[in-house]
């Protein structure tokens, strides 16, 4: 196999399981996980109040060059989240409003992107939501070979090409591709029993009490002294 590739897939998370992962949100789907799959805190929105989950399209960049993710256009699907890295750090304005109007056009619903995203003013009169490492004006050029639909790396975590991302105001969550089902079932029981504790905390309730903290203060030698 050529060392640069272009990896036509059809590798997708079911629409209604992405509905219910991004209704659910990325922290709860991450507890829900097992606290498994958090990229790091670099990666954030360019927009507030946005959730999205979709399928992801990898694309592997040279720094300061975004021709893979020309290339990754033709590859995406109705749903899917793009998501972008470089083979080495790069803060370079990687995508502006025009790559974002053709990721548009094929059904792209957001960018997470490890790398400078551009253009902010024109992307958030859009809609069209980014989660990026950093906002620079530093353009870039269309001349290295990469690779779309292979696995990469972006803060740490692995993603493949199909697996489910998830994204919003607390950040992005990734879930493989085969647990995505079975994440979001526990997902949807924790949302349950968060909104139970949420009723009694509402009602006065210590959380001292409701998770039964008391024993583990003492056990931990926290005493409690009353000021003369």
């Amino acid at each position: 196999m050529s060392r640069h590739v272009v990896v036509r897939t059809s590798k997708r998370v079911p629409s209604e399981i992405l509905e219910g992962l991004a209704e659910a949100g990325s922290s709860t789907v991450h507890e829900a996980d097992g606290r498994r799959g958090a990229i790091g805190p670099a990666i954030t929105p360019i927009q507030s109040g946005v959730r999205r989950a979709g399928s992801a399209v990898t694309v592997s960049c040279h720094p300061g060059d975004n021709l893979m993710i020309h290339a990754a256009v033709e590859q995406v699907r109705p749903g899917d989240i793009v998501v972008i890295t470089t083979t080495s750090p790069s803060t370079d304005g990687m995508l502006g409003d025009l790559l974002a109007t053709s990721l548009r056009a094929r059904g792209a619903i957001g960018v997470i992107l490890d790398a400078g995203v551009r253009d902010v003013a024109e992307l958030r009169e859009m809609g069209f939501p980014v989660w990026s490492r950093a906002i620079s004006t530093q353009g870039t050029v269309k001349a290295s070979p990469g690779s779309v639909n292979v696995p990469i790396v972006v803060g740490g975590q692995v993603i493949n090409p199909g697996d489910a991302v998830i994204a919003d105001d607390d950040g992005v969550v990734v879930v493989a591709h085969e647990r995505a089902a079975e994440v979001l079932e526990a997902a949807r029981k924790r949302t349950a029993n968060e909104e139970s504790k949420r009723e009694r905390l509402a009602a006065g309730e210590l959380g001292l009490d409701m998770y039964q903290l008391r024993p583990l203060l003492a056990e931990l030698g926290v005493v409690y002294v009353d000021e003369p």
